[in-house]
C-alpha cells in the first residue's frame, strides 16, 4: 500500500472530495482531506466518513492514518 493508492481510495469514494495523502514507509500515513461534506459534522464523524473509504484496510495495510479534514472554507482560511 501506498501514499497514492490510499489517495485514490479516498477520492473515489468520496466524489469532489480533494485528497493530500504522505506517507514513506507504507504503513503510517497523513492525510488532508477537503470536502463540502464534511460541513456541520464534528471532526470524529468526518474522520470515520474517510475511514469508510478504507474500508478493511484500516488497521490491516494501513496501519495508522493520521487525519486532518477541513471544508472548503475552512481550507480556504487557514492559509
Amino acid at each position: 500500500m501506498n501514499a497514492q493508492q490510499i489517495q485514490d481510495l479516498i477520492l473515489a469514494g468520496m466524489p469532489g472530495a480533494e485528497a493530500r495523502v504522505m506517507g514513506e514507509d507504507g504503513v503510517h500515513f497523513e492525510a488532508v482531506v477537503i470536502s463540502e461534506a464534511f460541513q456541520g459534522k464534528l471532526p470524529l464523524a468526518r474522520h470515520r466518513m474517510v475511514y469508510a473509504t478504507l474500508g478493511t484496510l484500516m488497521g490491516g495495510e494501513i496501519h495508522a492514518l493520521a487525519l486532518r479534514t477541513l471544508t472548503p472554507q475552512e481550507a480556504q482560511a487557514s492559509h
